[in-house]
């Protein structure tokens, strides 16, 4: 047939899909055969030995990339302690050797990583902050906290007019409040500056309450150590609890502490007093340069005293294991005349300061404060809940000469000099190099006060000298409101 497939053609195709047939049947069956072609797996898959052996390479790849971040980290925070070589290098060399009983030591380079490490660890847990900790120890942990609150420098921000303020009556705090820093008592007749309140720049403030500080304070002892600006802090702080109000249910505690008046003196080291519906103690003792004084020759009357530059104060050493927050601030009693007037000797390892290094006034202050701060922070690890803070100096503001040489604060605007900061770093730059690489923190309060100089005692002074203005304490309700608000916000 024309066109039609012969046999002999036909019989060839069957023969082929027969034998192409049984080839396939064979391969699927017979190990043989498939011992020729790859397996899928084979195909598609890296064989598991060579997976085992990239998987490895690139977990050592990571480490290493990991171990040279880390060298980069520790870099950068050495290279940041290199700018204050010039000023912790006698300080990171030198033991506060125990006095009156003392226990007190500066750890050595060598320690304070074991220390720090252990102080890290029991901060990060309180602090919920999840990033490692290298070696640099407290330096790290600060680095990371201050990444964490990047967004709330509370020292950065602006005063702002708030008609609810002040948090409490200037002539009616009279149970906490010394009448020479109640300015509603003088003849000050402008109250615009209780008014302000500081606002932060980024991020909102906590709204203080009594109750809500009690609260978070309960079972808890608050320690203000320092001058005369701890005291007016301390005050503010009793005043903002009670809203002014005498409190008869408040208890003079202060026996506990041995705060108690002595022959002849005219008040007693410090106040203690103690809210007992939360049990909540709040305290103040007076050491002006946050050193130990100890008399040179004790049966002498007017003996001078050992000023213990590499010593903290013997009060801080004994109750320190009862506080639950530290304040301790310092600095406007470091001048020759008033260590002339209260006849104090500075003395280094128990006897007279022979290194002329820190013989001058500011340098001795400088040695003092990163003593005590890192006095404070080797004891940090033994009471896991204790926060402490290093408060910056609060700013004077005398015009025209000094406090005994016609200086003035007769500036009665609020703000006429400016009513922001924005800077980021603080303007106490000891105190801030004091508290670097340690986990005691930094109140800082200074550049935001330095735009108060309305609110100084100034002229108004109950017990005003005639050419003499007070332009370093505060008027109450005033400045240091805020000051225990910020503090407040970090509990």
């Amino acid at each position: 047939m024309k066109g039609g497939l012969k046999v002999p053609r036909i019989s060839l195709i069957l023969v082929g899909f027969v034998c192409a047939t049984v080839i396939t049947f064979a391969y699927v069956k017979s190990p043989f055969l498939s011992y020729w072609t790859p397996s899928q797996d084979h195909v598609f898959q890296i064989s598991p030995d060579f997976k085992v052996k990239d998987e490895e390479v690139l977990r050592e790849r990571n480490r290493v990339e990991k171990s040279e971040e880390n060298m980069k980290f520790k870099s950068a925070i050495s290279n940041s302690f290199m700018k204050d070589n010039v000023t912790e290098e006698l300080i990171t060399n030198t033991e506060i050797e125990g006095n009156a009983g003392i226990p007190a030591k500066v750890p050595q380079k060598g320690e304070d990583l074991k220390a720090l490490e252990l102080k890290n660890s029991s901060r990060d847990q309180e602090n919920e902050v999840t990033a490692p900790v290298n070696s640099a120890g407290g330096a790290a942990e600060n680095m990371i906290s201050t990444l964490k609150n990047h967004g709330c420098n509370s020292a950065k921000g602006r005063w702002v007019t708030d008609d609810s303020r002040p948090l409490y009556s200037g002539s009616g705090c009279k149970r906490w409040l010394s009448s020479m820093w109640a300015c509603r008592l003088t003849q000050r007749m402008d109250f615009e500056y209780e008014k302000l309140r500081w606002r932060p720049r980024d991020c909102e403030m906590e709204d203080f309450t009594g109750v809500k500080f009690l609260k978070r304070m309960e079972n808890k002892t608050l320690a203000f150590i320092g001058d005369s600006l701890g005291r007016q802090q301390f005050q503010s702080l009793m005043c903002m609890i009670t809203g002014g109000e005498d409190r008869p249910d408040v208890l003079d505690v202060g026996r506990e502490y041995g705060l108690v008046k002595a022959r002849h003196a005219v008040r007693p080291d410090g106040w203690a007093y103690r809210f007992p519906s939360t049990q909540t103690t709040i305290l103040y003792y007076w050491s002006a340069s946050l050193c130990n004084l100890t008399p040179i020759n004790a049966s002498n009357p007017v003996t001078d005293y050992a000023m213990h530059l590499d010593c903290p104060p013997a009060f801080l050493s004994r109750f320190l294991p009862r506080f639950d927050v530290l304040v301790l601030n310092t600095g406007h009693h470091w001048s020759r005349g008033k260590l002339n007037a209260n006849r104090w000797v500075m003395y280094v390892d128990g006897v007279p300061n022979m290194n002329m290094k820190i013989a001058d006034i500011d340098d001795a202050k400088n040695f003092t404060i990163h003593n005590v701060i890192k006095w404070v922070d080797s004891q940090l690890p033994k009471y896991p809940g204790l926060k402490a803070f290093y408060r910056s100096i609060s700013p004077r503001h005398f015009f025209n000469g000094d406090w005994n040489t016609g200086g003035t604060c007769d500036n009665t605007t609020p703000l006429s000099g400016g009513k922001e900061v924005l800077q980021d770093e603080s303007s106490d730059a000891g105190a801030a190099g004091a508290v670097k690489g340690t986990a005691v923190k930094l109140l800082d309060i200074t550049a935001l006060s330095q735009l108060r100089d309305e609110g100084h005692i100034s002229r108004y002074s109950i017990k005003s000298t005639p050419g003499v203005q007070d332009c370093l304490h505060w008027c109450l309700p005033g400045v240091p409101d805020t000051w225990n608000e910020i503090l407040f916000a970090q509990l």
